[in-house]
């Protein structure tokens, strides 16, 4: 009796403990995509404490493809492919925005365009997040209510473009007021971190094999940054963003999550080169 039990018994519930593990962790990827490079002459503006003065630098504008069982959600929308032409960047007012490939072109890798996005989300309304956003014409777009509202606030809040979105009066569209579990599971969650902007948010996900990743949105733009409490002059609330960074630090220490400060060209290239992903 012993051996039958051994022989057939244990690998049918061996079997099923196996697929309901599985069953309870959905397969979900992580894609990072170029979606350009903004070159600044002078850095000063990115700590209100004068470290930065008289510095150039330059900072990554990516975006991240999420596939999940239920659909694919785009974070952050990137300079945008308009400024794929000339070769070598348009010299902007604030910095020269430079992008190698488009995102139309990375996505087709995938057999994808930007019509087959299930869902779009960002972290705030700066013009370097949304420069493919009015492609997304298909997607459910999942938009903090107070961003939208400061984004189309008139005068136009700096480093803001209303026509950026113009897509989403027509689009799909969740209004959140603050913390949001995207696919209902607790594997892609949408925080509060206000600060840098009125509604300002960062992304938490749940890998199956890496574990928990966070997206950082411009809560930091650098390590430095992050080390030192540093923030921008155009955050519109030093005090809200301490409290955001105070919060989030929590919760990555809790969860023990990997940071990705996503304007970082050493968190980027750190990550799988698209089209390969992390999971």
């Amino acid at each position: 009796m012993t051996s039958l039990l051994k022989r057939f018994v244990l690998p049918i519930v061996l079997s099923a403990v196996f697929s309901q593990a599985s069953a309870a962790e959905p397969a979900i990827k992580l894609y990072a995509m170029d979606c350009g490079r903004a070159q600044f002459a002078d850095l000063a503006p990115f700590a209100d404490t004068g470290e930065y003065d008289g510095h150039p630098g330059t900072l990554m504008t990516p975006c991240f493809l999420i596939r999940h069982p239920k659909g694919d959600l785009l974070w952050e929308a990137g300079l945008g492919d308009r400024y794929a032409e000339p070769l070598g960047g348009t010299q902007l007012p604030l910095y020269r925005a430079i992008v190698d490939t488009p995102v139309a072109a990375q996505l087709a890798q995938l057999e994808l365009s930007f019509d087959d996005i299930d869902y779009f989300a960002f972290s705030h309304g700066h013009g370097d997040h949304l420069g493919n956003a009015n492609a997304l014409k298909q997607a459910t777009w999942i938009v903090n209510r107070k961003e939208l509202e400061w984004i189309q606030s008139v005068p136009a809040p700096p480093r803001t473009n209303l026509k950026l979105i113009e897509t989403q009066a027509r689009a799909a569209t969740m209004l959140i007021d603050g913390d949001h579990d995207v696919f209902g599971d607790g594997s892609v969650r949408l925080l509060k971190a206000p600060g840098h902007t009125p509604g300002h948010q960062v992304l938490l996900l749940r890998l199956p094999r890496s574990g928990q990743v966070l997206l950082t949105g411009d809560l930091y733009h650098s390590h430095e940054n992050r080390a030192g409490k540093r923030m921008p002059v155009f955050n519109v609330s030093r005090s809200e963003t301490l409290a955001s960074m105070d919060r989030i630090e929590r919760i990555v220490k809790n969860q023990r999550a990997r940071v990705v400060i996503q304007h970082s060209m050493d968190d980027f290239n750190a990550l799988p080169v698209f089209p390969a992903y992390l999971d």
